[in-house]
C-alpha cells in the first residue's frame, strides 16, 4: 500500500499565510483554515498556520518550515503587485525543481472566473522533496487553487515519495 492511499497520512503540511494586517491583528486570517481543512481532508497532518507580515518573513517562515520537512507547504497572500507583495521571490530561490503547469493551470482556473488572477505571481515547485504552492490570498483565489491540486496531488506525492509505479 503507498504512503498516499485514502485513510493514510500523506505526511506533514505547512500552511504560511503572507498578510501583514492579519499579522498585526488587524483582520482574521480567513485562508488559512480553508487550505488546513483541505490538507486535512487529503490525509495530510497539519502544522498550525503560520501569519507572518509579507516581504522577507515569508521567506524565514519557509525556511524554518522547511527545516521540519513537511511533504507540502502551501501559502496564502503576497502574490500580487504591490510593493511588499514578495513571496514569489521568498519562494523562488528555495525551490529545487520549479513546476510551472501547476501555476499555469491555478491562474487559467481563476481567469475563468475574473480577469484579475492574471495578476498573480506565485511558483510552485518541489524543495528537496517539499512541494511549496503559492496561492492568492482571497479566499475565492485559495479556493480555485485547491481545486486544481485536488485530482493532482495524490499522484504528485506518489511520484515525489517514489511510490508511483511507473
Amino acid at each position: 500500500m503507498s504512503a498516499c492511499e485514502p485513510g493514510t497520512s500523506l505526511g506533514a503540511a505547512a500552511v504560511i499565510i503572507a498578510s501583514t494586517r492579519a499579522a498585526l491583528g488587524v483582520y482574521p486570517d480567513t485562508t488559512g483554515p480553508i487550505i488546513a481543512d483541505w490538507l486535512g481532508e487529503h490525509g495530510f497532518e497539519t502544522m498550525p498556520a503560520v501569519v507572518v507580515p509579507d516581504g522577507a518573513p515569508v521567506g524565514a517562515a519557509l525556511r524554518a518550515v522547511l527545516t521540519q520537512r513537511p511533504a507540502v507547504v502551501i501559502t496564502s497572500g503576497g502574490t500580487g503587485l504591490s510593493h511588499d507583495d514578495q513571496t514569489p521571490e521568498m519562494t523562488l530561490p528555495l525551490l529545487d525543481r520549479p513546476i510551472p503547469g501547476i501555476m499555469e493551470a491555478i491562474r487559467a482556473a481563476g481567469l475563468a472566473k475574473t480577469p484579475m488572477a492574471a495578476l498573480s505571481r506565485g511558483h510552485a515547485g518541489l524543495a528537496g522533496h517539499t512541494l511549496i504552492v503559492n496561492l492568492p490570498g482571497s479566499p475565492s483565489g485559495v479556493m480555485d487553487g485547491l481545486a486544481v491540486l485536488d485530482p493532482i496531488i495524490k499522484h504528485l506525492c506518489e511520484q515525489v515519495s517514489g511510490h508511483h509505479g511507473h
